[in-house]
């Protein structure tokens, strides 16, 4: 059996560890197990990536393997990674690690609301896994489906809207995807559904790549938040529980990224070129509406799930932008913001547990009452802003940097642009900071709070080491990115 795969069977047999627990011993049991095998698995290839790369191992993908499927369509079990996969994978294990303990204690129906979450990260790691488009596309699925009830039915607010609209609208997005699919199969000419095959064959006539470059890259897009399709993500943050908007907003949202660089730009590359024009005013719209969105709202989670539009619409924007420094930068975008996102929402979840709010306008003084989790804040605004020493600022440098070595007016334009949303997060951190954690107690109800426990002290400590360690040493990902993003730029350049 390939490595790769312990990180579906991993979850599987978690899944059945979870199934057959009795008590909430052992459900916290299975779940600390499994997901600390798969931090530990995640760890031990990135290093071995690294040491595979040092070696002179050139191969754009390791740790190949393909099993036939449904031979019909070509379909087959295909597994491999380079380095844009190996740090998804190790980002979603530190977010399904860190959710873990963020979850510790949550009532009622524990058993069953860790059920849905490690069916939803069963799909997170099977999608950075695989190679074969369908398959894919299936734990893509896989990974969208248990958001419904894990909002729906743990959530908080408007669950049920919110649950229902973001399914819907990402069913959509997944309509559009599984015709793009099959389209870029078929005039592929291709006796396979594997990426880098079809890739590798080029022979997709153009008038049919602009006809499903939009469906792929829209259909993704839905998921990374992109302008006008971003509407279901402020609504489904705002309601989920806080495990759940970890890895929603922390790694669920990145496979819009991933699959729009892997799927969209990589198989269809010449209508990549032609019409990135568009989906970069799309972006640009995002990265600055999503910053100002957030000024003006007065609900924590509101505030950072319109900071996620804007920051994954940065993504998307590097990518388009073509460069190899920008879409280096993307990558790294997706791995700072996963971890800063998770960090804010896991801190989020941990005050509104003690003071039975998220309003702005209601909280006050809390550095006072619980210095831990304000300190914790703190850090995570201070990375959201892009202070130096934080993986925020070596992200977003890289990005704009990157976006400017474009010539053409256009691109430098919109670089511009995006790069006012750096000021503007400053003016909301700032604000929201010295509003909820400084001054005077808001509510003398407040002062018999307490602060964070131990299992919530282990989850944001991990988190923030991660945010300063991937800020102070930046270039081990930045090395192991940059060796995925040239073959894939290579094809678009051709």
């Amino acid at each position: 059996m390939n490595i790769l795969s312990l990180f579906v069977l991993i979850p599987v047999l978690m899944l059945l560890g979870l199934w057959i627990a009795r008590n909430l011993g052992q459900v916290r049991g299975v779940m600390v197990a499994g997901s600390t095998a798969l931090l530990a698995l995640s760890i031990w290839l990135t290093f071995y990536f690294i040491e595979q790369r040092s070696a002179g191992n050139t191969d754009v993908m390791l740790l190949t393997a393909s099993t036939p499927w449904f031979k019909p369509l070509n379909i087959a079990y295909s597994v491999g990674v380079d380095g844009i996969s190996v740090v998804m994978l190790l980002l979603s294990s530190i977010i399904v690690f860190t959710g873990t303990f963020a979850s510790w204690q949550l009532k009622p129906l524990t058993k069953e609301y860790f059920l849905w979450f490690t069916l939803l990260s069963t799909g997170v790691f099977g999608f950075f896994i695989c190679t074969d488009m369908f398959t894919m596309f299936m734990f893509y699925e896989v990974a969208l489906i248990p958001m419904y009830l894990l909002i729906g039915v743990w959530g908080s607010g408007a669950k049920e809207y919110a649950a229902m609209k973001l399914t819907l609208m990402l069913m959509g997005g997944s309509a559009l995807l599984i015709l793009g699919i099959l389209g870029i199969y078929y005039f592929s000419g291709a006796t396979t559904m594997n990426v880098n095959e079809i890739a590798a064959l080029h022979n997709i006539p153009v008038d049919m790549q602009k006809v499903f470059f939009p469906f792929i890259f829209i259909g993704f897009g839905v998921l990374g938040a992109l302008f006008p399709f971003h509407t279901w993500s402020p609504d489904g943050h705002a309601s989920a529980p806080t495990a759940v908007s970890m890895l929603h907003a922390g790694v669920l949202m990145k496979l819009g990224g991933y699959g729009c660089f892997r799927v969209a730009m990589y198989l269809l590359p010449e209508a990549a070129q032609e019409l990135s024009w568009i989906f970069l005013i799309l972006t640009t719209i995002s990265v600055v509406y999503g910053a100002l969105s957030a000024c003006v709202q007065t609900d924590l989670k509101y505030i950072n799930a319109y900071s996620s539009v804007s920051h994954c619409g940065l993504v998307l924007f590097a990518l388009l932008m073509m460069t190899k420094t920008a879409c280096t930068g993307a990558i790294l975008q997706m791995l700072s913001h996963g971890l800063m996102t998770a960090l804010f929402f896991a801190l989020i979840g941990m005050i509104y547990g003690r003071t039975h709010t998220r309003d702005v306008r209601r909280l006050g003084g809390l550095m006072k009452i619980m210095p831990f989790l304000a300190v914790g804040y703190v850090l995570a605004g201070l990375a959201n802003l892009g202070l130096p020493g934080f993986s925020g600022f070596i992200a977003e440098m890289t990005i704009f940097v990157g976006s400017f070595e474009n010539p053409d007016m256009f691109h430098r334009v919109c670089t511009i642009v995006a790069c006012t949303s750096v000021v503007v997060t400053a003016v909301y951190i700032l604000r929201l900071v010295g509003k909820i954690l400084y001054g005077e107690v808001s509510d003398p109800h407040y002062l018999q709070l307490t602060d964070a426990t131990w299992d919530e002290r282990l989850s944001v400590a991990c988190l923030i080491f991660c945010v300063a360690g991937l800020g102070t040493f930046p270039f081990w990902a930045s090395n192991v990115i940059n060796d995925a993003v040239i073959p894939i730029l290579n094809n678009i350049n051709m």
